[in-house]
């Protein structure tokens, strides 16, 4: 059931700009401190730019999802399920990756990031997926005690690059 101060809704190319804004709100709220200032403003205004999520959210393959307050409807977390696999792991028929998801460090506790991973796997089962991926920085140990309450296990590692600086992130999987 969800929370009667939030919501989690699919979300469309209009929706554009809120997932753009969103996607730099929450990679500066998780990531400040982290990483430097510098390359994660240039990092956010070239991977989430909003013709980056209107083509996703056109695309019927994959899924954008949107986490929003009510009332107003101010974006405060997103998901985004793709076709398009950027992991360097073994691909197995049928899965995909979960490029993305997020929620604003206010509303870490609220359930939000349960249900927006939730909608995602419902996604997936709609899409006749049998596994879904993603790839997490190697020091977001939140991230991955979340990943593993999901289900999540560890199958890989690839390199990721923000500015300068290339991380370490690890490769999770789960069936759906």
């Amino acid at each position: 059931m969800a929370d009667p101060n939030w919501r989690v809704r699919a979300a469309g190319p209009a929706d554009a700009d809120a997932l753009s804004l969103v996607a730099s709100a929450t990679f500066l709220d998780t990531y400040a401190g982290s990483l430097d200032g510098s390359d994660m403003v240039a990092h956010c205004a070239a991977k989430n730019r909003p013709e980056t999520f209107a083509a996703w959210a056109s695309d019927p393959r994959d899924a954008v999802l949107l986490g929003e307050i009510i009332p107003g409807h101010a974006p405060v977390g997103y998901a985004v399920l793709t076709s398009t696999i950027d992991l360097p792991v073994p691909l197995e028929a049928g899965d995909i990756e979960l490029r993305r998801i997020y929620s604003l460090s206010r509303m870490h506790g609220s359930g939000l990031g349960p249900a927006l991973m939730q909608q995602a796997v419902d996604s997936a089962i709609r899409f006749g997926s049998r596994r879904i991926l993603l790839g997490v920085w190697g020091e977001n140990h939140r991230a991955h005690r979340f990943y593993e309450r999901q289900g999540f296990t560890v199958i890989g590692t690839r390199q990721f690059r923000v500015g300068a600086v290339v991380h370490d992130d690890l490769v999770y999987a789960r069936p759906v």
